[in-house]
């Protein structure tokens, strides 16, 4: 069977490597990348010429991997570390606050290594809003690239923290050109539900939106998945909507709908992505074992254009 092709992240890749070729191209900190896979995806995204690739992490390990890849480990910088994963972790935090990288990547190391040293209260990468996560979707049936939030990072967000990973992804779509994103709040049903708080958080968001909260967004919900997606499942509900059919961002109630969601996307509907975690000092990409070498490659490109773009 013919794998499912994805233009729209191919894109964004040419236009990370075109922006790269006018001034020097950020430096991307992979943190303990002591697999052969790790390894690989260091070399490829070399390669690709959105990034000069910084190995932070032990020698002999990474030299053992890169050995496995067949990678020669001298095309590299390395910064060696000490054993632990978490002292890699917290070493690339400290690049980052010193200005030495513009942006993380999760090796083979646990997400929450990483991520414990990205938010520690003295010594991590806090930034002014709360950290989410956002995945951009390259789906073969929608005619635009598609984001969600947050799929991976907070759980069961309170409307305070909705209001940060909505404007997080707000920001990071308008950085990547998508002057006025369409927003969509997403919940099981279209209409305000006292006994579902999912339809209340939209309620409010809305009305935030409407006070100038996030300016250039048009800010729609609560809405079904099925209008949200489809305009004409919006007409049939006599639903009158600009973001109908026509959604940037998907806001998900939470990190159980988000989570299975994007994978409904990747393995039934034939699509791929690019994600971040936005909030922090520099974009992060968090890799899993099971990510396509073009989601690696479209997640560092991602980030060069939510860090570089005029």
């Amino acid at each position: 069977m013919q794998q499912p092709t994805h233009p729209r992240l191919d894109a964004l890749v040419a236009r990370a490597r075109a922006l790269c070729a006018t001034r020097p191209a950020p430096r991307l900190g992979i943190v303990y990348p002591c697999d052969a896979l790790a390894l690989d995806a260091a070399a490829r995204i070399q390669r690709s010429g959105v990034a000069r690739v910084v190995l932070l992490g032990p020698r002999a390990p990474i030299k053992r991997a890169a050995d496995a890849a067949g990678v020669a480990l001298h095309d590299f910088e390395h910064i060696d570390t000490g054993a632990a994963a978490p002292e890699a972790a917290a070493r690339a935090s400290a690049l980052v606050r010193d200005g030495q990288l513009e942006a993380l990547m999760k090796g083979s190391l646990h997400t929450d290594e990483l991520m414990s040293a990205v938010v520690h209260r003295d010594t991590g990468l806090r930034g002014a809003t709360r950290i989410s996560h956002a995945f951009v979707f390259d789906l073969p049936r929608y005619h635009k690239l598609l984001a969600l939030a947050d799929c991976v990072v907070n759980i069961a967000p309170d409307l305070r923290t909705k209001r940060d990973i909505l404007g997080n992804a707000v920001a990071l779509l308008q950085r990547i050109g998508v002057g006025q994103p369409k927003v969509a709040i997403v919940a099981a049903v279209e209409t305000v539900n006292p006994s579902i708080p999912a339809t209340l958080d939209a309620q409010a968001l809305v009305a935030l939106a409407r006070n100038g909260a996030w300016p250039g967004a048009v800010v729609e919900g609560p809405f079904g998945f099925d209008n949200a997606i489809s305009a004409e499942a919006a007409r049939t509900k006599k639903m009158d909507s600009a973001v109908a059919g026509d959604a940037d961002l998907l806001l998900l109630p939470d990190l159980n709908a988000g989570n299975m969601l994007y994978k409904s996307f990747n393995y039934i509907g034939g699509g791929d992505c690019a994600g971040l975690v936005l909030g922090a000092r520099v974009p992060i990409v968090l890799t899993s074992r099971a990510d396509s070498l073009q989601s690696r490659i479209a997640s560092v490109a991602l980030a060069v254009l939510a860090s570089y773009a005029d």
